[in-house]
C-alpha cells in the first residue's frame, strides 16, 4: 500500500477528507485502486455494506445539487476528469456557508473523496470527454434519505458554468 493512501486530508469543510490512491502501472494497462484494509476513509461497514455504484458524466452536463441524511458518499473518478463543488449548508458545522471546489480524475487528481451526510455536492464534466464517478456509499441507496436542489438554487452561493465545466 502506498504511503498515502493510509493519509487522509481536509478539504476546508467539516468532515470532507481526500485521499490519495494508488495507481499500479502494467504493460496492459493500470490497475486502479479505491478502497482497501488500512485506507484513511475505509468506511464505516459496522451496519452491514452498503453500496458500490457508477455514474457517468457527459461532456456539458452538471449533476446538482443532492445531499444525503444518513449517507456518506466516498467518491473516486477512474476515467475522465470532474469538477466536484461541495458546499455547507449545515447549521451546527463550524464550516457552515463553505464552498469548495475540487478536481478529480486521472493521472494527477485521482483521489478517494469522502462527504459527510448533509453536505450538499454537484459534479460537472471538464474538457471533451465523459466522466465515470465510482461512489461506495456506506449504506444502501435510500430515495428517502436523499434531498435535491435545482442546479441554480440561490440558497447554495455557487454558479455552475454551463460550457463544458
Amino acid at each position: 500500500m502506498n504511503a498515502l493512501e493510509t493519509v487522509a486530508r481536509n478539504v476546508g469543510i467539516d468532515g470532507a477528507l481526500l485521499q490519495s490512491l494508488g495507481i499500479i502501472p502494467t504493460p496492459g494497462g493500470p490497475v486502479l485502486h479505491m478502497l482497501r484494509p488500512g485506507s484513511a476513509l475505509l468506511p464505516d461497514f459496522s451496519k452491514g455494506f452498503g453500496e458500490v455504484y457508477f455514474s457517468e458524466v457527459l461532456p456539458g452536463h452538471i449533476k446538482a445539487w443532492k445531499r444525503h441524511t444518513r449517507q456518506v458518499q466516498h467518491f473516486a473518478v477512474p476515467t475522465g476528469l470532474l469538477r466536484i463543488v461541495l458546499y455547507d449548508g449545515r447549521p451546527d458545522s463550524p464550516t457552515e456557508g463553505v464552498v469548495c471546489e475540487l478536481a478529480l480524475g486521472r493521472p494527477e487528481n485521482y483521489f478517494l473523496l469522502r462527504i459527510p451526510t448533509g453536505v450538499w455536492y454537484g459534479f460537472a464534466a471538464m474538457g471533451d470527454a465523459p466522466a465515470l464517478i465510482c461512489n461506495c456509499a456506506d449504506i444502501p441507496h435510500d430515495p428517502a434519505e436523499g434531498q435535491r436542489l435545482p442546479v441554480d438554487d440561490p440558497s447554495i452561493p455557487y454558479c455552475w458554468k454551463t460550457e463544458k465545466a
